[in-house]
């Protein structure tokens, strides 16, 4: 099947995808929804279950109180209505690592609705406009089993399964068909992710499942309201990939109309390998799961007074944040997207630019040296042997001329290779200081000039970007500890 350029630009021109992601987060409780089991990830196949997760006769289900409060947490931070009220229902239907045969979710009646995610639409740079994609529903359920087809001798006709994750809480997060394009939803993932993970209630550990995406997408005829026949891709492992699978989906679609074809409504796979999706299974009418209401457990009532002290808890987020760093700062909208990409990272720079003098010094060296040499050495920033408070007290010293810039970079460097912080660094160098002793530069000078004849007569000649020439050789030759911009003035009266 072709997905050549035609079918791209057909895709601009006659059709409109329309997308919708479903996304499950696993809750960072210790234990899990209805049972006192452990959550933790890797511990041996079928040890953290009990009866009730196994689904025994008799065994009932006791709510977790904190996942409650994550998922209540989650929702206010997806701007979403808490509703009071809401329902388990048991959601009915045969999988071989469902033990009970159902699984306790809610329907009709879901924690909380009518939420919403800022993205910029694929606008960049600076005043970028956002745009707003619908959060149909946030409601608690609890996770299924695993099933497994490796590792076994006879692999290729057998399947175990470990029923540890069974009942581990979850929140799906329904979105709105408010998607139009595979950078759209990338951005939507991205932001949602954020915004979790400044909730901290869960670590959206994509490889170990704490984070798990479903895709629908469907093709219409540009300004038809009325939607396409959907497709379900399933079990897509990282954001890149679900990017890549909308892409591929969305020419598949147009090919097969366009070919005269009818869509059929089906789950879908992806293959990452080939960057293709592949049918699964057939799903042309919605699968009756007979959903009825949980006859173990009450209706979950989070009143105002729960509510409230829950709110108290809600972290400023990220679009919040990046505000409050532009206005209070000077930092660009720029610097303040990449400052606030992780909660730890805009907690290190919020204090490290209130103890410096000039925090957009601080904001230029954690993007431009910092952040550099972390990528270089495959770290993240929780690891940088320099510290938040490391990076100002060597902005503050470039700040007031004690270093330049070279000599910052060059102890940075030896921070790195030393895994060492800036002021511990800094001290074993002996506290170098960047030289303003005018009459020892002009003698470095005097010596430079008289060692560049030739690139003296073209200075002369009206050549003026030789000044750069010699401003180099002057901080080559004082070991990068002259200072640049007194280099500058005495030079230009010497060769004038």
């Amino acid at each position: 099947m072709s997905t050549s350029a035609d079918a791209s630009v057909a895709a601009r021109i006659t059709y409109e995808p329309v997308i919708g992601l479903e996304v499950h987060v696993q809750l960072l409780t210790a234990s899990k929804i209805f049972c006192s089991c452990s959550t933790r990830f890797g511990a041996a196949p079928n040890t953290n279950v009990c009866p009730v997760c196994l689904g025994m006769p008799g065994a009932l289900p006791v709510l977790n109180r904190k996942a409650v409060e994550f998922a209540t947490l989650a929702a206010m931070a997806l701007n979403c209505r808490i509703n009071e009220t809401s329902i388990f229902a048991r959601k009915n239907y045969f999988y071989p690592d469902l033990p009970k045969g159902y699984q306790i979710s809610q329907y009709d009646k879901p924690l909380a609705e009518h939420g919403y995610i800022e993205i910029s639409g694929g606008s960049k740079g600076e005043g970028a406009r956002a745009t707003k994609v619908g959060i149909t529903r946030v409601h608690l359920e609890e996770d299924a089993g695993k099933s497994l087809h490796e590792g076994f001798a006879d692999s290729n006709e057998s399947t175990a399964i470990d029923l540890n994750r069974t009942g581990v809480p979850l929140i799906e997060i329904v979105s709105e068909p408010d998607i139009a394009t595979p950078d759209e939803a990338y951005e939507y993932l991205t932001r949602l992710k954020e915004i979790i993970l400044y909730t901290g209630v869960s670590d959206c550990n994509m490889e170990e499942g704490s984070l798990r995406c479903d895709a629908n997408v469907s093709i219409r005829p540009r300004g038809r309201k009325e939607l396409g026949t959907k497709a379900e891709i399933k079990n897509v492992n990282s954001f890149r990939f679900i990017r890549e699978a909308l892409i591929y989906e969305i020419a598949r679609q147009i090919e097969v109309v366009e070919s005269g074809g009818r869509i059929t409504q089906e789950t879908r796979l992806y293959n990452a390998h080939e960057g293709k999706t592949h049918s699964m299974r057939s799903k042309e009418q919605a699968h009756d799961y007979r959903y009825f209401s949980e006859p173990d457990l009450l209706p979950l009532v989070v009143d105002e007074k729960w509510r409230a002290e829950i709110r108290k808890t809600l972290p400023e987020l990220p679009e919040a944040r990046r505000g409050r760093f532009v206005k209070e700062f000077g930092v660009t909208e720029y610097d303040a997207q990449v400052l606030t990409v992780s909660k730890s990272l805009a907690d290190q720079f919020e204090a490290a630019a209130k103890a410096a003098k000039n925090p957009k010094r601080v904001a230029n060296l954690v993007q431009g040296e910092l952040m550099g040499r972390l990528k270089a050495s495959g770290a993240e920033i929780e690891h940088s042997p320099i510290s938040m408070k490391g990076v100002a007290a060597s902005a503050d010293l470039v700040e007031s001329g004690a270093i330049s810039g070279k000599m910052l970079k060059d102890l940075y460097d030896l921070c790195f290779e030393r895994k060492k912080d800036f002021p511990e660094v800094y001290e074993e160098e002996g506290r170098p200081q960047q030289s303003s002793n005018t009459s020892a530069l002009e003698k470095i000078i005097d010596e430079v000039v008289a060692a560049s004849p030739q690139q003296l007569e073209q200075y002369r000649a009206g050549k003026k970007t030789m000044l750069g020439f010699f401003v180099g050789q002057v901080m080559k030759a004082s070991k990068g500890q002259a200072n640049p911009q007194l280099v500058n003035e005495l030079l230009a009266k010497k060769l004038e």
